[in-house]
């Protein structure tokens, strides 16, 4: 019986390992554009929710713009399209509903 080797799996990178400090950095950097995020679409959810309910919005805590489309998919390519490629761009999605959410998590 002949054996089949298996391909050796090799890392290109080495594993990063982060410092609890920088994890803990990081949460507290999305804990506050959340915060400021979730602000921003308490007060435009009232008058959205009527005619856009459960359509996806995507806000900027800094300018207060937003973007709105039906679909999760949609709503992605509008974000790039209007952002770009940057990895600078800080945005939360929310869900024009009762919560800002959809489904269970």
């Amino acid at each position: 019986m002949t054996e089949v080797s298996q391909p050796r799996r090799t890392r290109i990178l080495p594993p990063r390992i982060a410092a609890s400090s920088e994890k803990n950095r990081r949460q507290e950097e999305r804990d506050a554009l959340a915060a400021k995020c979730r602000v921003v679409f308490e007060g435009l959810r009232p008058h959205l929710i009527e005619s856009h309910f459960n359509w996806h919005i995507a806000i900027d805590p800094d300018s207060e713009n937003y973007l709105i489309d039906p679909t999760l998919k949609g709503i992605t390519e509008k974000i790039s399209d209007a952002y770009g490629n940057s990895n600078e761009v800080k945005l939360t999605i929310y869900r024009l509903n009762d919560t800002g959410s959809c489904g269970t998590i």
